[in-house]
């Protein structure tokens, strides 16, 4: 790993380039259960334009990456990642496959899946053992560009406290191995307290403290590629971007895409902090973990803590939206119930792990393709 290249790849990167990945489950329109159909779906799709490049895996072969590529601003990314929706969703209907799109899925055995095939996925499995097999998890992640190592680790530094904000937004995963897990980000439980380098990343400050740690765990044999650093928000070596990895997959387009949208106001608006020379808040990660655990238990259902006023207090997390509204000055359009919240008011008016997964799948396949003819 060459990280005085990966420090170039920054200083020649633009910022506020956009880029989306979508993980989804496979599965089988009647019983809703995981199929493993990944590899002959990517097969296919080498013969379309779009797919042959937006098609990746991930972990396991019931499950499915979808990406815009690179957007030079926020429109077009949604515009490629749309018309990569839109063609997945044919890809799936012509293999007899359904798309799901919440952070765990609620029914099939994690013990049945098989992980891809992949010198990548075949180093995760050996190193992590368990720890990798149990991941049948979902998520948004979001790479905005940001030109300039020092400028990337700052902005990483920036987003720490709000991280659990995103989190408790897009929660979107009360279940997990057919049971309610009482949890309103059963995924956050599963990936992001099990892998090691994961969740929440100490302050770094500047790309040669990031280089130096980073230069430690290849010393020490702790990992052979920056991508075994699994944090929730990371500098992207290969595409000099910032990586936001907390959010849930989202049932629908209108949430993924306000969401999209939102965390790259937060990138925005964390990039004219520190342009401007101010200092991010200085927070002790226990107090940013406290809010992370509050954001996957309750998600917008309890409370966080206020970790930037002049005092600490509790606030519902029902305005943490309109609080990153307030911060980056943008408007952004999301329901007022996300996912677990609709999951959960289903769950406790009695209904079934299956019945309330029919009716996210449905709420997929009904969202997503009417918005994809949305140019």
């Amino acid at each position: 790993m060459d990280l005085d290249a990966a420090r170039e790849v920054f200083e020649t990167s633009q910022d506020l380039t956009v880029g989306i990945e979508e993980e989804w489950g496979l599965v089988d329109p009647t019983t809703l259960e995981l199929v493993p159909k990944f590899e002959v779906m990517r097969d296919d799709g080498l013969a379309d334009d779009v797919l042959k490049d937006a098609i990746a895996g991930e972990l396991i072969s019931s499950e499915i990456e979808i990406r815009s590529g690179r957007g030079e601003n926020l429109q077009h990314a949604l515009q490629l990642q749309r018309e990569a929706r839109r063609r997945l969703f044919a890809l799936a209907d012509k293999h007899g496959v359904t798309l799901a799109s919440t952070g765990t899925h609620p029914l099939s055995d994690y013990r049945r899946q098989h992980i891809i095939d992949t010198e990548h996925y075949r180093r995760v499995q050996d190193g992590l053992q368990y720890v990798a097999r149990r991941n049948n998890t979902f998520a948004l992640q979001v790479h905005i560009g940001v030109q300039g190592g020092d400028r990337a680790i700052k902005v990483c530094d920036r987003l720490r406290p709000v991280l659990p904000t995103l989190l408790a937004i897009s929660a979107n995963s009360p279940y997990i191995d057919g049971q309610d897990s009482g949890l309103h980000s059963a995924r956050t439980q599963t990936f992001t307290k099990s892998f090691p380098r994961c969740g929440i990343p100490d302050v770094f400050g500047t790309w040669r403290n990031w280089q130096n740690y980073v230069q430690l765990l290849l010393d020490t044999n702790s990992i052979v590629e920056f991508t075994q650093l699994w944090w929730s928000v990371r500098a992207h070596h290969s595409f000099g971007t910032i990586e936001v990895r907390i959010c849930d997959a989202q049932t629908t387009g209108t949430e993924a895409d306000g969401l999209v949208e939102l965390i790259v106001a937060c990138v925005a608006q964390a990039l004219r902090e520190v342009d401007a020379g101010e200092t991010p808040p200085d927070l002790p990660g226990h107090l940013i973990e406290e809010n992370m655990w509050r954001a996957l238990r309750y998600g917008q259902d309890g409370m966080l803590l206020d970790l930037e006023g002049p005092k600490i207090v509790e606030y519902p997390a029902a305005e943490a939206i309109d609080r990153l509204k307030a911060w980056t000055g943008v408007d952004v359009a999301l329901p007022t119930l996300n996912g677990a919240q609709r999951q959960r008011r289903m769950i406790d008016a009695g209904h079934s792990p299956y019945e309330v997964f029919k009716q996210c799948v449905e709420e997929t396949r009904a969202t997503y393709p009417a918005q994809e003819k949305v140019q």
